[in-house]
């Protein structure tokens, strides 16, 4: 290994997986819903967000739908 490279001669890519990363956003979600997915994932051993995005991920590609009626 050296001990020094040199980095100005390397042409710039942009990363082609770039989006296919996950975007880190913030939900508000009550302590039931995430102490259930927490125990669920610590039965299958995974992480519990994976485990919320997963569920997510399915119910977008099968573009389920709740039918659910918001009264204000």
């Amino acid at each position: 290994m050296r001990s020094n490279y040199d980095f100005s001669k390397m042409k710039g890519e942009k990363n082609p997986y770039a989006t296919l990363l996950k975007q880190p956003v913030t939900i508000r979600l009550d302590k039931a819903s995430v102490e259930y997915f927490k125990a669920l994932a610590e039965e299958l051993g995974i992480p519990y967000q994976s485990l919320i995005n997963l569920y997510l991920r399915e119910c977008a590609v099968n573009h389920r739908k709740l039918k659910l009626k918001w009264v204000c």
